[in-house]
């Protein structure tokens, strides 16, 4: 087995693991919040793991370029996602604004 096997091996298991835990949240969790968390924030680090796993098995850098564009696509979409459907659910009354720490959203009047 050579390093990039080993490197492979350990990257994919890692990956996979923090995208079983991101799918246990979005089972356990109570709340929409908790819920976005979870489908975010592992999700996205389990499939960076996962790209960089399978980027050394690639064979040349030209063929790992693509796994570079999707990891960028997913770091920069995945955040946007969840702040849009949070920012629609708590302006369709979704949210409990008391179980917020901050609620920027508020508007007195």
């Amino acid at each position: 087995m050579s390093a990039a096997d080993a490197a492979t091996a350990v990257l994919l298991l890692a990956g996979s693991s923090f995208c079983a835990a991101g799918a246990l949240g979005m089972l356990r969790f109570p709340d929409l919040l908790t819920r976005l968390h979870a489908a975010t924030k592992p999700q996205t680090i389990g499939l960076l793991l996962v790209l960089a796993g399978v980027a050394p098995q690639a064979g040349s850098v030209s063929s790992a370029v693509p796994f570079l564009l999707v990891a960028a696509f997913q770091l920069i979409t995945a955040p946007v996602t969840a702040q849009t459907i949070a920012g629609a659910a708590y302006r369709a009354g979704l949210i409990d604004p008391a179980a917020l720490t901050l609620d920027e959203g508020h508007r007195a009047t």
